[in-house]
């Protein structure tokens, strides 16, 4: 009797333990890039991210908050090949998207939908409309009406 209260016992602790969850919350997305300085003015005056500073380093990196604790992190490296895929992206959620779009056009900002036609707008199946914007080394951002 004691053994299969044993092996019961056992059991209901291992399936808790492999069942619990990790309650894990977005800290940041980082992107390589070669020019610094005019990629983190674009996130600076195009997105309006607010800058942070980095916690040790004074020259290297440009970090932004984005949401709460949410950040970008840009780190610049001189000799790095970067490939650019949109299937590769930072994503944001803004549900005026229209404002944003006068915001893209008012700053001579190309947008695109899913499939790449300029000046489109994707209408997804789930009712969310995204576009997506590339910063001035070819990094990919989608930009969303999602709700959060």
């Amino acid at each position: 009797m004691k053994k299969l209260v044993f092996a019961l016992l056992f059991t209901f602790t291992i399936s808790n333990v492999s069942s619990q969850s990790f309650d894990f919350q977005y800290d940041h997305y980082s992107f390589i890039v070669k020019d610094l300085e005019k990629v983190g003015a674009f996130y600076a005056t195009i997105l309006k991210l607010e800058g942070i500073p980095h916690p040790s380093a004074s020259s290297g990196f440009r970090w932004f908050k984005i949401n709460g604790n949410s950040q970008l992190h840009l780190i610049g490296k001189k000799q790095v090949a970067l490939k650019h895929s949109k299937s590769v992206h930072l994503c944001l959620a803004k549900q005026n998207l229209d404002a944003f779009i006068a915001h893209l056009k008012k700053n001579e900002i190309t947008y695109s939908d899913w499939p790449g036609k300029e000046n489109t707008v994707t209408n997804r199946a789930d009712g969310v409309k995204q576009i997506y914007i590339q910063d001035p080394e070819n990094n990919w951002i989608e930009i969303n009406t999602a709700k959060h």
